[in-house]
């Protein structure tokens, strides 16, 4: 794993979080009490097998759905008692989503694609696409940029993903398996160029994954076991 020095601002603190789901009479308890800090340029790796909260904690990081319990402090900001409108803000503003599935807009080109969060923000298509241009040529893809979704490989639709939760210069970078659907020598490329990117642009990012051999790219990797997260070295000792 990297031993590289990351920027000291804290973009990202979980304290004791917990989160529960009502199963019949029966209470299903998923996150247990997770403390982790996430400094600026840190790149950290989510492991743990199926079924055991990763998803779960990354939604509630994300501020995609209530009803945990405990903190969750991004950028600075006390999420635990937010309302749902500030909570959308800084959820737009502060934090970029990568998925397994790139879940682009098929009628829209790459360049349009990439560019539709800034554009969202109310930014003009001009310089939206002056940005996302810009990212889009870093990662490879200056000559697919008016190409469809349906007319682009897997490796350069993860890419066009990457550059549209970028594209908006967040803090924190969640990411659930931003690899899972490539085959392996794509998926080395485009995680390199993934990490890359967080760190020149001083992102924070979790990163969730199945695969321990991507744990060198990393700055380190923690286990979701039993609810908490552990060092990867405790969980494998």
């Amino acid at each position: 794993m990297s031993d590289r020095v990351h920027g000291n601002e804290v973009v990202l603190r979980l304290d004791n979080v917990t989160r529960s789901f009502a199963q019949g009479t029966a209470k299903i308890n998923v996150l247990r009490g997770v403390d982790l800090t996430l400094h600026a340029g840190e790149i950290v790796g989510l492991i743990g097998p199926s079924g055991s909260g990763k998803s779960t904690l990354l939604q509630a990081t994300g501020l995609l759905e209530g009803g945990f319990g405990g903190e969750i402090t991004i950028s600075g900001t006390a999420c635990s008692r937010l309302k749902e409108a500030p909570r959308t803000v800084l959820r737009g503003e502060a934090i970029g989503f990568i998925y397994q599935f790139h879940h682009l807009l098929p009628d829209f080109s790459a360049l349009e694609n990439a560019a539709m969060p800034l554009i969202l923000k109310g930014k003009s298509r001009t310089q939206s696409h002056e940005q996302a241009h810009a990212l889009l040529d870093r990662l490879g893809l200056a000559e697919r940029l008016s190409h469809r979704p349906a007319k682009l490989s897997g490796g350069e639709q993860q890419r066009v993903a990457i550059a549209r939760a970028l594209v908006h210069r967040p803090k924190l970078l969640l990411a659930d398996e931003p690899t899972g659907n490539l085959d392996q020598a794509t998926a080395n490329v485009v995680l390199d160029e993934l990490v890359n990117l967080a760190r020149d642009h001083q992102v924070g990012a979790l990163i969730a994954t199945h695969n321990l051999g991507l744990a060198h790219r990393l700055d380190r990797v923690v286990a979701l076991k039993d609810g908490r997260l552990h060092p990867l070295a405790d969980v494998v000792a």
